[in-house]
């Protein structure tokens, strides 16, 4: 198995598909990039590390995040096994997002 960085990526318009497969074999490398790639998940998981957080609350610690994107990011992670999603059943109710254990794995 083997992954390599594209020489495209050295490029002024590097295209978004950064790594390439050189066979069909599973590139441990993409699957992490696929999972927490991107501008914003990063810095997500990054909030999330220091405790639990209400969306308004996490939003307001991401300047320049829209909320539709904060939604997105954050529902591609709970489905990629990283963030978990907890509803309070208390009035008035309220949803709180934390790190899943394999989301306190990538601390290492």
């Amino acid at each position: 198995m083997e992954c390599t960085v594209s020489d495209d990526l050295f490029q002024p318009t590097a295209p978004s598909r950064l790594l390439r497969h050189t066979s069909n074999d599973y590139c441990p490398v993409e699957a992490a990039l696929n999972r927490i790639g991107g501008k914003w998940k990063a810095l997500v998981i990054l909030r999330l590390l220091v405790r639990a957080r209400r969306f308004n609350e996490l939003q307001r610690t991401l300047p320049g995040i829209t909320q539709r994107m904060l939604t997105r990011q954050l529902r591609e992670l709970e489905s990629d096994g990283i963030v978990r999603r907890e509803i309070f059943a208390e009035v008035p109710p309220h949803v709180e997002y934390s790190l899943t254990p394999a989301g306190h794995a990538l601390r290492a």
